[in-house]
């Protein structure tokens, strides 16, 4: 597995939880990396995304001003604070690298790893 995510749980509303996803040198040096989740029925979506340097990121509408994406490069990490959780935050939550130092919402995205279930309560 060339990228793992890890954090999450279960969270009442309000809550916050902070996501990890640790990936392999190979896969993440030089490249942009991203969060997306996969709720139930519905399609994955775009959630955040970071360039290698750290000096560009993205968010979707419906997480700005509540989630935050982060690096730390010396560890492979990429992180996902995630603040102000709400129900229809409830997913399962995938992180993926491109192939070049920024990418967007559409990508392409290259390589994921297995995803991290977040569930949100009322």
């Amino acid at each position: 597995v060339q990228l793992q995510a890890s954090g999450g749980g279960l969270v009442q509303a309000g809550g916050s939880l902070r996501l990890s996803c640790v990936c392999s040198r190979r896969t993440c040096s030089n490249n942009a990396v991203g969060w997306f989740r996969q709720a139930p029925g519905k399609e994955r979506e775009h959630v955040a995304a970071i360039s290698w340097r750290g000096d560009s990121t993205s968010y979707a509408d419906s997480v700005k001003g509540r989630f935050s994406i982060s690096r730390d490069n010396a560890k492979s990490t990429v992180y996902l604070q995630m603040n102000s959780l709400k129900p229809e935050d409830t997913a399962v939550y995938y992180c993926s690298s491109a192939r070049s130092a920024y990418s967007g919402p559409t990508g392409p995205w290259h390589y994921w790893g297995q995803g991290t279930l977040v569930t949100v309560s009322s």
